[in-house]
């Protein structure tokens, strides 16, 4: 089975993501050494992997042959998807940049930060509920032919409004559900467990839609194909098995990564209270 399109480029230039995503990791990179001076204790190690491993991931899915095919093969383009909404997203969670902003922050930045985060938009944005909701209404809504037909014929609507609108959407899911990055108020552990299980049901159905859809669904790629040598049915069978699958496993990872959260801390909380019985033990009067 033929997946990869005929006489493409493996790269496609793009400088002005480039630019921006390398000055994202430069910046992180000063904020978290600046961090050591400020607090005396070096930024951790894991979080600057994380977020060096989302920036990295970006630039391969904004530039390598994700992008350069995406206009000639649909699964290609379902990968950008996945690599944006179910890797590079929760990454970047798990990086913690608002902690590292707060940390670099002086006194008044800091309170002007916390009065933002505590804010009723934010709290509502941030808000599980509808995290899942915008998550699932992009992931769904952008698959729609009308609306991918319009992203693959435009540049600027790929490039500015379906690029931004999947991160901001990944971010948003997964900020209160997976880390703890300065939340102002952080859902329960169920509810996180939940709503990351819950993802599983809008990524599955787009998988299944596609993958069982008896004709090609966008024309353009019915187009490319005339070119490129893939069949636009077995191009769009094997985009919808990608989501399909490795929705599930990227879901079933990130569930694993709340549920060790939710055991640390019933972790935390059982030491939390058998230090106060022993301390009321201690203090009670002796018989």
């Amino acid at each position: 089975m033929q997946i990869v399109p005929n006489g493409l480029a493996f790269w496609e230039p793009d400088y002005f993501a480039l630019v921006n995503l390398v000055g994202l990791a430069i910046l992180y990179l000063w904020a978290a050494a600046r961090s050591r001076y400020i607090t005396g204790q070096s930024w951790s190690i894991f979080k600057t992997i994380s977020f060096l491993a989302a920036m990295t991931i970006m630039i391969a899915t904004y530039i390598g042959p994700f992008t350069s095919w995406s206009h000639d093969a649909f699964w290609p383009h379902m990968m950008q998807h996945i690599a944006i909404m179910m890797v590079a997203g929760p990454l970047i969670i798990l990086s913690n940049p608002i902690t590292l902003t707060f940390v670099n922050l002086g006194p008044q930045g800091r309170r002007n930060l916390v009065r933002v985060l505590r804010s009723r938009p934010i709290r509502f944005v941030t808000n599980p509920y509808f995290g899942w909701s915008f998550f699932a209404f992009v992931l769904l809504g952008t698959h729609a032919i009308f609306v991918m037909e319009w992203i693959l014929n435009d540049h600027d609507a790929m490039l500015f409004i379906e690029r931004p609108i999947f991160l901001a959407a990944a971010l948003l899911f997964y900020y209160p559900l997976i880390g703890n990055d300065l939340i102002a108020r952080r859902p329960a552990p169920s509810v996180r467990l939940v709503s990351l299980g819950l993802m599983m049901i809008p990524e599955t159905v787009l998988g299944m839609v596609v993958h069982f859809a008896p004709i090609p669904l966008y024309p353009t790629y019915v187009e490319a194909s005339l070119t490129t040598g893939l069949d636009p049915l077995t191009d769009q069978k094997f985009a919808g098995a990608l989501m399909w699958a490795l929705g599930m496993v990227l879901d079933g990872i990130w569930m694993m990564l709340a549920a060790i959260e939710w055991w640390r801390d019933q972790e935390k909380e059982t030491d939390k209270l058998e230090r106060q019985e022993a301390l009321e033990a201690l203090e009670a009067p002796q018989a």
